[in-house]
């Protein structure tokens, strides 16, 4: 087998074991923080943990793209895994909302195992397979995205939410022995300039193909998390009742994640094909039309259908944006421009919950789905107008260094 198609099957599991450890940990956060007591303003420090995490990796990120480029991103993807385990294992040992929070920080502070794992798949990948292993390893992602709260919620059940969190902590270290021993760094060319963060976004805003890039992240990943704080309300309206809202609201979750294991493959092949930009375009039409579609029905059973369509399209999206990363940045700039996409997408997490909570706080819920699906139409005519743009421009390296 070749090294990189080694690369990509072990980087997948590695990518499913990794998401699936973090959402067996993250959804069950509340419902621990009541077992530890916390009966006040148990909102707030809800809100608190999960949002610590984005903004610590969102400032991050960048600092260790930059290692990356210098070090590698096997090494960066290893260093990872074992702070994500050491985090979840003592996560099973706190005892009060400060000790949960600080964890959270320092795991948004020393995370970002996916995005190296996606990093190095970009950069050792021959150039014609490149969608299709992006689009792989998205739906690992996907898979364990899946997998986790199923997982969580049985262990949390049977032996106790301590245990959810140790086990996530065990996962993610078998995860990084399988790196360390199966995945091989291969096309690696060190980047000696010397510099800072601070360069690195001067360079990022030099490049225009790549600036476009981070925006379309950024807007993305808002957009769809305006989404999160109203779904499992406006799951409870379509059903006619709360008792298993719960139940329901996964399931709808998961649905647009099992689209994507079953789909994003076929695009990223197909992007292989006929470009990026083409697949990025069709995804956020798709996608566009699939959330602004998804007020029209007020049975659960056709909301649930147009969730897994609009997962159909919406899965090429992310991909698509990764190969754009790729084809718009140099080698030995590839980690920081990952690290940067990063920073974008968990910015893009941190708003958009605050925007749908605030729309669905005023209006009715479909504003919001309807909001939602007009940011996502504004990216798609964004695609549109810079085409020529995103279709390939070839980037000459010295903008990688800022000349």
């Amino acid at each position: 087998m070749a090294i990189w198609k080694r690369n990509l099957w072990v980087l997948w599991v590695g990518v499913f074991f990794t998401a699936a450890s973090f959402s067996m940990v993250v959804p069950f956060l509340p419902l621990f923080l009541l077992q530890l007591g916390v009966h006040e303003n148990t909102e707030m420090w809800s809100g608190l943990i999960f949002g610590s995490a984005f903004f610590a990796g969102a400032i991050a990120s960048p600092f260790w793209g930059r290692v990356a480029d210098k070090y590698g991103r096997k090494p960066m993807i290893v260093r990872a895994g074992i702070a994500l385990f050491v985090i979840y294992t003592l996560m099973a040992f706190v005892t009060n909302p400060y000790q949960i929070l600080g964890l959270r920080i320092l795991q948004g502070l020393l995370s970002g195992f996916i995005p190296g794992a996606i990093a190095l798949v970009g950069t050792n990948t021959p150039g014609k397979h490149v969608g299709y292993a992006l689009s792989l390893i998205s739906s690992g992602s996907a898979a364990g995205q899946i997998a986790g709260p199923l997982f969580g919620g049985v262990i949390a059940h049977l032996v106790g939410n301590r245990w959810a969190f140790a086990t996530g902590g065990i996962i993610v270290g078998l995860a990084t022995l399988l790196i360390i021993f199966w995945v091989r760094e291969e096309n690696f060319k060190p980047s000696k300039e010397k510099g800072s963060v601070i360069k690195d976004f001067k360079v990022a805003l030099n490049n225009h193909t790549f600036l476009l890039v981070l925006i379309l992240t950024l807007v993305v990943s808002c957009s769809v998390m305006t989404i999160e704080p109203v779904l499992p309300l406006y799951v409870v309206k379509l059903s006619g009742s709360a008792d298993n809202a719960a139940l329901l609201a996964g399931v709808i979750f998961s649905l647009p994640a099992i689209a994507s294991v079953l789909f994003a493959p076929r695009w990223g092949k197909w992007a292989d094909k006929v470009g990026f930009q083409r697949v990025l375009f069709i995804g956020l039409l798709g996608g566009g039309l699939g959330m602004l579609a998804q007020v029209l029905f007020a049975q659960i059973w056709g909301f649930s259908i147009i969730r897994f369509i609009f997962g159909i399209f919406f899965c090429a999206v992310y991909p698509a944006l990764n190969g754009l990363v790729v084809k718009s940045t140099p080698d030995d700039f590839r980690g920081r421009a990952f690290s940067m996409n990063q920073t974008a997408n968990q910015l893009g997490g941190m708003i958009g919950p605050m925007i749908g909570g605030f729309i669905g706080g005023i209006f009715p819920v479909q504003i919001v789905f309807i909001v939602t699906g007009i940011m996502l139409l504004a990216a798609m005519a964004t695609v549109h107008l810079n085409a020529g743009e995103l279709k390939g421009k070839k980037l000459q390296r010295s903008l990688a260094h800022g000349k």
